[in-house]
């Protein structure tokens, strides 16, 4: 039988972001309820909350506190209780974010840790001693500077792949396994559809060995998380791997190995950066490179020993027809093309909140404007090492993460309909032209385009567990087949904003979407500007 969640589509809802309901600024647990007839009616079956547990905030809530308490700024536990309740009413699941690589430094946990080396928690952390009076080596944080963090109360140095306020967990520890696991269990026990697990492939760390990602231990930390918590429930899990590959999806995969359900990885993440450079460093994008590095995910994974995930955006991504399409002229057209190339495919699809009207970047003009540490740091850093602040801010504006943090855009009323009060960032000014009110009174939207993509993969099993086959095209066209016993569907998409010619030998029989005016054959097409379809063939 297919799990569930092969035949599902993920809905990401950054909460601070989403709906507003008492006019303080932020999103919260009751806008999320109000809003799930809307959810219903796109056809989502889970949604995939970023954190809502108790946190200072340094990381907008992946410095967690409490993973047991709900941070104030979003509700209560009882509004969770009502949101899992009036979701599970509709048939939606609720997936929580699972950020156990570290904590906040406010985490009663680190606060016991760093009072004295004899500690009882002491080593739920990592520490290490002084090396000639500086770090114990050169590991970097992922938000810029030293992995290191001295700490004066003990003369050690705590370690820290993000910012200091947020201590890595030292997973070696059997206590600490320990007490994460009857945490996870809490929540499954409230009814949660499973969890989208934080930068999980750092657990495994070795600093003494340089190792962050894919430490030894990393798959037997899983195994064990499975077999004490997630085996025999009916739930999905999916892992943030950044380095994952091939071979390392199908480890965290499997069915056999009893670890996760699939995992995001990030390979076409690379196709706008500097080669070996950071994510910073730009590149033009590349729609062949793009196109190379989908098909080697549908073409050379083993999707009987694995399972992808789908995905163009999440919190921590810019808008994808701003970095790859259009956000101007075609800016519709780009969307529905993005979103038919990729739902068609084998793998989970995720949308994230806003992706589904078309929602863009917002840029800035100065480093006050922005509110994300990640790029705050990165700019302060690079300033120092002689950028300019116009090529730093260039570099924000196309891949900063506030770009995806932009509060949902409603209606064209003040604010977007997301608060009666002042947003805690400021919402994009195309809000008046691009909102869920406009979406849905129009029949030609994204939103449309979305809400029939979803309905096509619960209505036909060829999407779930059909064959996929490349078709040989122009190199900035994809297109591929999708096959089941005597059915084939071939989806096509100009993935470029230059005319292509496209030719394929099938005869057409139905076209099921398309986001131009449906094509009348298949040969000697010349496509428009980010033009896409599926249809029905022999």
């Amino acid at each position: 039988m297919t799990p569930w969640w092969k035949n599902a589509v993920i809905y990401q809802i950054y909460p601070k972001s989403f709906q507003d309901s008492n006019g303080d600024g932020i999103g919260d647990l009751n806008g999320i309820i109000n809003r799930l007839d809307y959810l219903q009616k796109l056809g989502i079956d889970a949604i995939w909350l970023s954190p809502i547990y108790q946190s200072p905030g340094v990381d907008n809530g992946y410095d967690i506190s409490d993973y047991q308490a709900i941070d104030p700024q979003y509700g209560t536990m009882a509004d969770l209780d009502r949101l899992i309740a009036e979701a599970k009413k509709r048939n939606i699941r609720i997936i929580m974010d699972l950020v156990v690589n570290h904590t906040s430094d406010q985490h009663q946990w680190f606060i016991e840790a760093r009072k004295s080396k004899n500690n009882p928690k002491r080593d739920f952390y990592i520490w290490r001693d002084p090396i000639n009076r500086h770090e114990p080596n050169d590991l970097t944080s992922n938000f810029s500077g030293s992995a290191w963090q001295y700490d004066q109360t003990t003369g050690q140095y705590y370690l820290h792949f993000f910012a200091p306020e947020q201590p890595d967990l030292n997973w070696q520890n059997p206590e600490l396994r320990q007490k994460i696991y009857e945490m996870m269990t809490f929540w499954l026990d409230k009814g949660i559809g499973g969890f989208r697990m934080d930068v999980i492939e750092l657990i495994g760390k070795e600093p003494d060995r340089k190792i962050g990602a894919n430490g030894p231990k990393l798959h037997p930390y899983l195994q064990e998380m499975n077999q004490k918590v997630l085996a025999n429930r009916d739930i999905m899990t999916v892992g943030e791997t950044w380095s994952a590959d091939l071979e390392t999806v199908t480890k965290y995969s499997d069915p056999a190995r009893h670890e996760l359900s699939m995992v995001f990885q990030f390979e076409d993440q690379q196709v706008d950066q500097q080669p070996g450079k950071e994510k910073w460093d730009l590149a033009p994008y590349r729609p062949a490179a793009l196109k190379k590095i989908l098909l080697k995910w549908q073409t050379q994974l083993d999707y009987r020993h694995a399972w992808n995930s789908l995905f163009w955006e999440n919190h921590d991504l810019p808008r994808v027809i701003s970095r790859w399409g259009s956000d101007t002229t075609y800016r519709v057209q780009s969307a529905k093309m993005f979103a038919i190339a990729l739902h068609l495919m084998r793998g989970t699809p995720y949308i994230y909140n806003g992706e589904e009207i078309g929602m863009t970047n917002y840029p800035v003009k100065d480093i006050t404007e922005v509110a994300d540490l990640e790029s705050i740091n990165m700019y302060h850093d690079r300033l120092q090492k002689g950028y300019s602040k116009q090529e730093l801010l260039k570099a924000i504006n196309a891949k900063g993460r506030d770009n995806a943090r932009r509060p949902m855009q409603w209606s064209d009323r003040l604010q977007a309909g997301f608060t009666s009060g002042e947003p805690w960032l400021k919402v994009n000014p195309n809000y008046q032209q691009i909102n869920v009110q406009a979406a849905l009174a129009d029949p030609n939207s994204i939103f449309y385009t979305y809400q029939k993509l979803i309905r096509l993969r619960h209505e036909n099993e060829i999407v779930v567990t059909g064959s996929f086959k490349p078709l040989t095209t122009s190199a900035d066209v994809l297109a591929y087949y999708r096959e089941l016993g005597d059915q084939r569907w071939l989806i096509v998409a100009n993935l470029s904003e230059n005319k292509a010619q496209f030719t394929a030998p099938d005869q057409l029989k139905q076209v099921l979407l398309s986001n131009y005016c449906a094509p009348q054959t298949l040969q000697a097409l010349t496509l428009k500007p980010y033009e896409a379809f599926a249809a029905i063939v022999n």
